[in-house]
């Protein structure tokens, strides 16, 4: 056994491909269906190329999980060697994709530790990233699974959409309730709780948008020190950026990253979503 630890994600970590690469970092991409044809995520097409066909599409884009045998071939060769593999995933309560690893990993004679970590996006790259940096420095599967759990709990992820027909057909809400909130112009503010979408609040307007998420942060940062900051959008990027200045002036925090988010993501909430996303430690 070589002792080696080597990190497995999907495509909805929205972090750099550089940075992945770097981190030396396995991602296992979703696929998504838009007007008849397949793209496999990050691989056959990019966020921004996505964006321009999410805005003219004729229908809502589907998007699927990777295969457990998808899965399966890459703990197989990753694990030749005798690495250990600890596979990190968006929230099972989103996606059926921590189940396909899941079920990979009790087929592949590699060691693999499989981890929902109960985010998306950004919020699911900080923890990637700690991962990727701690198992270059030699750390243990115990110490890293064991760091993940800290991070995890000290992130926040709120989401606000810009328009309601996207949760509606993705079954979040009713189609009334869609109706009725599109007539009053409702912006639905919502957070990821133990991994599942949570409504939290409705603004109209986004100035009342960023005024709560900046409330959010303060209120969330206060005797902490911020060790992750980012922002995804989708055809949103004007917001982020106001977003962005805002939150810099409340904690002279600097690294704020605004990316496009990835096709997956946007899928299920339309152009004009954005999402905040931040992790702390304890002073």
């Amino acid at each position: 056994m070589s002792g080696k630890v080597k990190i497995v994600t999907d495509s909805t970590l929205d972090i750099p491909k550089e940075e992945i690469k770097e981190l030396d970092v396995t991602v296992v991409p979703l696929s998504v269906t838009i007007d008849g044809t397949s793209y496999l995520d990050g691989v056959d097409i990019s966020s921004a190329e996505f964006s321009e066909k999410l805005v003219k599409a004729k229908d809502i884009p589907q998007s699927s999980q990777p295969s457990a045998g998808s899965f399966l071939e890459v703990y197989d060769q990753l694990g030749k060697d005798g690495s250990s593999i600890i596979s990190i995933h968006m929230s099972s309560g989103m996606s059926g994709t921590y189940t396909s690893a899941k079920t990979a990993s009790e087929m592949t004679d590699s060691e693999v530790t499989v981890v929902d970590s109960q985010f998306i996006s950004v919020a699911l790259g900080f923890q990637v990233r700690e991962a990727g940096k701690m198992a270059k420095e030699g750390n243990s599967v115990e110490e890293i699974v064991e760091r993940l759990k800290e991070v995890r709990s000290n992130s926040s992820l709120y989401i606000m959409v810009d328009t309601l027909e996207y949760l509606m057909k993705g079954g979040r809400i009713g189609k009334g309730r869609a109706f009725v909130g599109s007539l009053l112009k409702i912006k639905p503010i919502a957070s990821l709780e133990d991994g599942v979408y949570t409504p939290v609040t409705k603004v109209r307007t986004h100035m009342q948008m960023l005024k709560f998420m900046k409330k959010k942060f303060q209120e969330e940062a206060q005797d902490k020190v911020v060790k992750g900051v980012g922002i995804a959008q989708i055809e949103a990027k004007d917001l982020a950026r106001q977003l962005k200045e805002s939150l810099r002036d409340v904690s002279g925090f600097d690294d704020i990253s605004i990316i496009e988010t990835t096709p997956i993501i946007s899928t299920h909430t339309g152009p004009g979503a954005l999402a905040l996303m931040y992790y702390f430690d304890e002073k």
